[in-house]
């Protein structure tokens, strides 16, 4: 097992990797005191496949609140039928969320832990790679508008992390390779030789071999806990941590979800380093580079179909990371050394989408 620590003022929490982790939960939620009620936010297939071996241990036994999998239960009407069932269940104050299943379940369950009578504790138990090496990591909750992905949150850190690799076992190939998206981002943005590991081990971590995988989310959430300490609330640094999002989340959204969030972010980073190297920013040879690990792990490097440029451009315009009605953009100027940009233009953010649009 390997454990990461998340060094917030008054707010520190643990987050623990390895095979069987799951069965240090019960203890997780004794040493939180003031909780006699514990609500479980589920994934309905996550729930079938592991609920029970989950939340075996704990007493009393839970409330159970299931949602329908994908990305359209991060809505407000989900929200909603979730704070009724709380209501129901009559959660108070000192009770305790567990968030069960993928970065859907953690931004939507963290959501309604944060706003649920103006905030109560929740503890993340991830089950797909990307929540494992991301999402679950940082306290960043929301929903999905009509208008774009995420445009409705709250900043709400969890009160610990239990990641059990073993859970990662019933997750579809796609699913899986889909969450080294954001592993590449981390190495790409912080940790050269990070990135060399993972070029290194590239079919070890294809291959789910135990130890490499246990290592690859355990660094992962390291890069992610540091930056987060360091700027909570995305006043400065965290942003970094958007490379390869603008464009990312306007495919996401733009194909209505039919791409996994991590393929859109491995999209999204080789439509920067596009633009970066357009500027003259970044060596041609490194946005080649991050271009071929993201081939070698799997994950796609052009669009599964034509999409339209200009409403590329305008999702992006909604995104969360406009300032001043200008989109800001991560890019790098080599790796580990990545650099916010507010001055991009149409005409070049449509030469980086043209780079991922289908041969």
């Amino acid at each position: 097992m390997r454990t990461v620590s998340v060094d917030l003022q008054g707010r520190e929490y643990t987050i623990y990797v390895g095979a069987g982790v799951r069965e240090r939960l019960a203890s997780v939620v004794a040493g939180l005191p003031g909780a006699h009620q514990v609500a479980v936010i589920a994934d309905g297939h996550v729930a079938k496949l592991h609920l029970e071996k989950v939340v075996a241990g704990l007493d009393p036994p839970p409330t159970v609140l299931t949602v329908p999998p994908g990305e359209s239960s991060k809505s407000r009407e989900a929200a909603g039928r979730l704070y009724d069932g709380l209501a129901e269940a009559r959660i108070e104050r000192g009770d305790l969320i567990i968030t069960l299943g993928g970065g859907m379940v953690g931004d939507l369950g963290g959501f309604v832990a944060a706003t649920w009578l103006r905030g109560i504790r929740f503890v993340q138990v991830p089950t797909t790679l990307e929540a494992a090496i991301d999402a679950s990591v940082g306290g960043k909750t929301g929903l999905n508008h009509p208008a774009g992905k995420n445009l409705i949150g709250a900043f709400h850190q969890p009160s610990a992390v239990v990641i059990d690799t073993d859970l990662l076992a019933t997750l579809p190939q796609r699913d899986y390779t889909a969450g080294l998206g954001e592993s590449v981002k981390h190495a790409a943005i912080r940790d050269a030789a990070f990135l060399a590991w993972q070029e290194s081990n590239a079919e070890a971590i294809a291959a789910r071999e135990q130890d490499v995988l246990t290592e690859l989310i355990a660094r992962n959430c390291e890069i992610k806990a540091a930056v987060v300490i360091r700027d909570e609330r995305e006043q400065n640094l965290r942003a970094v941590l958007n490379f390869g999002h603008t464009i990312g989340h306007a495919v996401e959204h733009v194909l209505e979800y039919d791409l996994r969030h991590g393929e859109c972010v491995a999209l999204g980073m080789i439509a920067a380093n596009e633009l970066a190297c357009a500027r003259g920013l970044l060596d041609r040879s490194v946005a080649d580079r991050i271009a071929r690990l993201i081939g070698r792990l799997g994950l796609p490097r052009r669009l599964p179909r034509a999409v339209d440029t200009r409403e590329i451009v305008e999702v992006c315009r909604m995104d969360k990371k406009v300032r001043a009605g200008r989109v800001h953009f991560v890019l790098l100027r080599e790796l580990g050394t990545p650099e916010r940009v507010g001055d991009v233009s149409e005409e070049e953010i449509g030469a980086a989408v043209r780079a991922i649009q289908p041969a």
